[in-house]
């Protein structure tokens, strides 16, 4: 398949705030229109936008069962219960369970508290029936989830049959009933006044530190020590960098560059990461280590990771999570190397709307992985399986125009199990019923999608010139920070620009220079090596970027980092 074509959607804003903040703030009128795109209306918005501030925090006991929560913790910890703090295997519940269990520690210093973190395997996402069985079998009389437990209404009820209490801390939608808990912190949940709703687990498990912290009289340290590891699993779990995440991720980026936790600071050294730490790199590279600790091994790893205070002890464990990374890379690469081979060989592919590609011996860890791969390459709702004992079982991964829960709902008596959401679900489905399945999600999907739905969408902030791209507008535009879902790195279009040269380099990626109205740029185009003849013509030419730094042999410039480009019809 050649080299999908994309949409150009440009973002309108409101002139009329544009220009009020650009009169109070004195900026290129051009950063005002995305300032408008992220909401901001006025100066003091733009003013706490630029200038996170710690107290800007919102009061955790605002948040339902918040005095119930702590209460039960306080009244553990003064009759000397035993605490089971649970989390799940991925990057937001393994940084939960860590802040938690060494805050934890820290009042009630013995052995009386443990962390449990299921069998990815085993067990599956979530709060299992293993670990109510371990809770019970050991005497624990107080259960914390994280980022878990909104929809275990049946174990969490099985607990409380075991005299079990359960506080759950999580910040995933929750079902028509509520699990039987003792106490439940979660903002999505009906009648929470709390103001912000988008909080990951690991920052539901951080305002239920700075409640106890609140409680017991000790300072802000306490809770903000933990900032960093509330930042990465903003990161990795990719939720909004808005209202009070984008506050928490701004200082925990600010403790990750100046005094890091000793278990990311072990990993940003396995990793030879050079430069400050973003939201992108806590996200590209110290999540996948993480995650790769239950893809490929066990995830308590990642705490004992986190919990470590012996920086040499910490980099032991690095080791061990670089290797498996290592390994995870190499099953992803191989993998998606055969589902392309197999995609090739298909009758038709080239008129299909959907992918579904299975193997017995693909790794089960890596599934989701290879899924968005091929989704990034051929943009169309993608499945991929493995043979996991009698069944095939995979991850499924979609596009905007179609909601992958839905189409396998509509697919439900074909498959043994499936769970989900728009974008990303999982399913089980019996062997004898892989070929039928294949054709009924596509008729699904064909009869759902329109020819324009199968073309990605990029979505533009703003047109500029060459001559905008300066250090000031950089300056300014990077106080943006941290970027990420809803307050994106801004992407840029600049129209009518001449090719003055460009070469392909390492094979993949295009570097070129181009010149409007007397100004030049370079640009820097990854895998984008395949429209070369493309690029290489002398007409005019508009081009999708985002601005970035370039650092060579010392010197430090501005250049365009290429999305796309084309050659306008006149």
């Amino acid at each position: 398949m050649s080299a999908i074509q994309k949409r150009w959607k440009f973002k309108t804003f409101d002139l009329s705030i544009a220009r009020e903040l650009c009169e109070q703030l004195r900026i290129h009128p051009v950063l005002c229109n995305i300032l408008s795109l992220r909401g901001i209306k006025t100066f003091e918005e733009a003013k706490h936008f630029f200038r996170p501030s710690i107290n800007d925090l919102h009061d955790p006991f605002l948040m339902k069962d918040m005095h119930v929560a702590v209460k039960r913790i306080i009244k553990a910890i003064k009759d000397n219960e035993k605490i089971l703090i649970y989390g799940d295997y991925d990057v937001d519940g393994t940084t939960s369970v860590s802040s938690l269990f060494d805050f934890l520690k820290f009042i009630y210093p013995s052995n009386l508290i443990e962390y449990y973190i299921p069998d990815r395997y085993k067990e599956g996402y979530g709060l299992s029936s293993a670990g109510i069985t371990y809770a019970h079998e050991n005497q624990f009389s107080l259960l914390i989830t994280l980022d878990c437990g909104i929809k275990s209404i049946d174990l969490i009820a099985e607990a409380k049959e075991k005299l079990i209490d359960t506080i759950v801390c999580d910040h995933h939608l929750p079902g028509n009933t509520l699990p039987p808990a003792f106490a439940i912190l979660n903002p999505k949940q009906p009648s929470c006044n709390y103001p912000y709703k988008e909080l990951c687990g690991c920052g539901v498990g951080l305002k239920l530190i700075q409640a106890l912290c609140h409680e017991l009289n000790l300072d802000s340290a306490h809770y903000i020590k933990y900032l960093d590891l509330v930042a990465t699993a903003i990161a990795a779990d990719i939720v909004p960098i808005t209202g009070e995440n984008r506050v928490l991720a701004f200082h925990g980026l600010l403790k990750a560059n100046e005094n890091p936790n000793t278990g990311i600071k072990a990993l940003l050294d396995q990793s030879k990461l050079k430069g400050n730490l973003s939201i992108q790199s806590l996200s590209f590279v110290i999540g996948p280590r993480i995650n790769a600790a239950g893809r490929m091994g066990d995830a308590k790893r990642a705490v004992a990771l986190f919990i470590e205070k012996d920086i040499e002890h910490a980099k032991e464990i690095a080791l061990t999570l670089q290797s498996e990374n290592t390994n995870r890379k190499e099953a992803d690469s191989s993998i998606t190397e055969e589902a392309l081979l197999q995609i090739s060989q298909e009758a038709n592919i080239h008129h299909k709307k959907t992918i579904v590609v299975y193997n017995d011996h693909w790794h089960k860890g890596v599934l989701g992985i290879v899924a968005s791969r091929l989704l990034e390459k051929f943009y169309r709702p993608t499945i991929v399986l493995t043979k996991s004992g009698d069944f095939y079982t995979g991850s499924a991964r979609s596009i905007a125009g179609f909601n992958i829960y839905e189409g396998l709902d509509k697919c439900s008596h074909l498959l043994h199990a499936f769970g989900g959401h728009y974008f990303a679900a999982g399913m089980t489905i019996a062997p004898d019923q892989l070929e039928l399945f294949k054709s009924t999600f596509e008729s699904i999907a064909n009869a759902t999608l329109e020819a324009e739905d199968m073309i990605p969408e990029i979505e533009i902030d703003a047109e500029i010139k060459i001559k905008d791209v300066n250090n000031a507008f950089y300056n300014i535009m990077q106080q943006m920070e941290p970027f990420g879902p809803e307050n994106n790195r801004p992407v840029f279009c600049i129209r009518n620009v001449k090719n003055i040269g460009c070469r392909i380099v390492k094979d993949e990626h295009l570097r070129f220079e181009v010149a409007q109205e007397g100004m030049i740029i370079t640009g820097i185009g990854f895998n984008l090596a395949q429209k070369y003849e493309q690029l290489n013509r002398p007409d005019l030419m508009d081009i999708v970027f985002s601005i970035e730094e370039n650092i060579f042999n010392g010197r430090t410039s501005l250049q365009m980092k290429v999305i796309d480009f084309n050659h306008p019809i006149n």
